[in-house]
């Protein structure tokens, strides 16, 4: 099945993992030290490598560097009779992808090459992030071409040049300071200064102070007079992050300043003027909080002249194309890594999820995954259990009787179940236009259960 090559100077354990290997149809060359083993490597074209880390002459941490230039696509598993920390933090750090003790548990060593194959046969079969161009200043660009996406940008066009109040909802990781930030950006004073503020990070004297500063002796330790954030964004922008969670005494002070450009510093007797541009953010519904009492109605109008709704990743899939490597490019900037390869059965997982944490939560897992990962692939097993159990299950064994179009009718059909008919998604896996599949679906009179995705959404 695979072709697997063994370096280890113990002959009979050699032999031992040759016989066995064998048992299981894979082709077994062995080698019993380093120098040997590059040579065969060069010879058979490995899919897997085990070697053993010590070894006369050249070690095997000392080899690993060797292969792993030299074959940068093959696995290689380290086994050892020396268990020891610093060694297994070594051999993970020259590029291993596994690291098994002696005497060699067989079960996991057979785990450790059946990981070590998928991963190979991932990094040839899964989808090549191509690099997404770094648009924007300082990393704060807005990734997606969806009609959701699109709908922001062009508010952002819209409303950036004027001079209006701007109040972004949406659920926390959707990026709503993105969206601020972007405003300012595009806006009439992108060199001014760009300040946030989180209105639920502090108690409501210290935000008061650092919202609208302070004078000198205006409490227990105010020893010098100190500017606050508005005075901070003078001729930029000050976006109030969760804003729903202002005192009813701040949101008064805040509606003052929307008003007549002014407020008054803690302790302080004279006004003070500001032409800030003032965006805030929230990620419950303002509206509810108005209804419920809980948040000042003119306040409310004041800050969305213009309102922007972001939406949940959940709400976007068909962005994940685009999302994931640029997320990847940065990651592995900050990593100085070069994964680029996502399998199949990881892109489905991720279609399938929900992403209760949005973009911010697939940023996270990429990060983890990077981090795990040995290779340059993303594989299934680098995935958390409950986004991982969303691939969909082997494909059941076909009769080998069935005709093409019933194999097409019944794979179109398992996909578009498992996407809960979401056609961008389901396309995605499939790997056809939208007009092809929106024929597939006429053609094999395929219909939607009354509780799915409509069958229509993303056309």
């Amino acid at each position: 099945m695979s072709k697997i090559l063994i370096v280890d100077d113990d002959i009979a354990s050699c032999r031992t993992l040759q016989l066995h290997f064998h048992s299981a149809n894979h082709t077994v060359e062995l080698a019993y030290d380093a120098r040997s083993g590059l040579s065969a490597a060069e010879s058979m074209a490995p899919e897997v490598i085990i070697m053993d880390i010590r070894m006369p002459g050249q070690s095997g941490l000392e080899a690993l560097p060797d292969f792993k230039s030299r074959f940068p696509k093959t696995p290689v598993i380290m086994i050892t009779a020396f268990d020891d920390m610093d060694s297994t933090i070594t051999a993970m750090q020259l590029g291993a992808d596994d690291y098994i003790a002696k005497p060699i548990d067989i079960g996991e060593l057979d785990q450790a090459v059946e990981r070590a194959i998928t991963r190979r046969e991932s990094s040839r079969q899964g989808f090549q992030m191509e690099p997404v161009s770094q648009i924007g200043e300082r990393g704060y660009t807005i990734i997606g071409n969806s009609r959701l996406m699109k709908e922001i940008f062009k508010t952002i066009g819209l409303v950036s040049k004027k001079p209006v109040t701007v109040l972004i909802q949406g659920a926390s990781g959707t990026g709503k300071e993105l969206v601020a930030r972007n405003i300012h950006r595009v806006g009439p004073t992108p060199n001014g200064p760009f300040v946030a503020i989180n209105c639920a990070a502090l108690v409501e004297t210290l935000l008061e102070s650092d919202m609208f500063g302070h004078e000198k002796g205006a409490f227990t330790g105010a020893v010098s007079s100190q500017p606050g954030k508005f005075a901070i964004a003078q001729d930029g922008t000050i976006l109030l992050d969760e804003v729903g969670e202002l005192s009813p005494n701040i949101q008064a002070k805040l509606l003052r300043i929307l008003q007549e450009k002014e407020y008054m510093p803690v302790g302080g007797k004279e006004t003070k003027k500001t032409n800030a541009r003032v965006i805030s953010a929230s990620n419950t519904n303002l509206k509810q909080m108005v209804n419920e009492g809980r948040f000042r109605e003119d306040l409310y109008y004041r800050l969305q002249v213009v309102s922007i709704q972001m939406p949940a990743l959940k709400d976007h899939l068909e962005d994940l194309p685009l999302l994931i490597p640029y997320l990847l490019g940065r990651i592995n900037r900050e990593f100085h890594r070069s994964v680029s390869t996502i399998s199949p059965n990881v892109m489905e997982a991720f279609y399938a999820y929900d992403w209760p944490g949005n973009v911010r939560e697939l940023e996270n897992l990429l990060m983890k995954a990077v981090a795990m990962c040995a290779g340059d692939s993303i594989t299934l097993d680098l995935l958390p259990p409950e986004i991982s159990k969303q691939s969909m299950q082997p494909l059941p064994i076909l009769d080998v009787h069935m005709s093409l179009r019933q194999v097409e009718k019944d794979h179109v059909l398992r996909v578009l179940q498992h996407t809960g008919w979401h056609r961008g998604r389901a396309c995605e896996i499939l790997g056809t236009s939208r007009p092809r599949l929106r024929r597939l679906i006429n053609q094999y009179a395929l219909e939607a259960p009354d509780d799915s995705v409509t069958a229509t959404e993303g056309d």
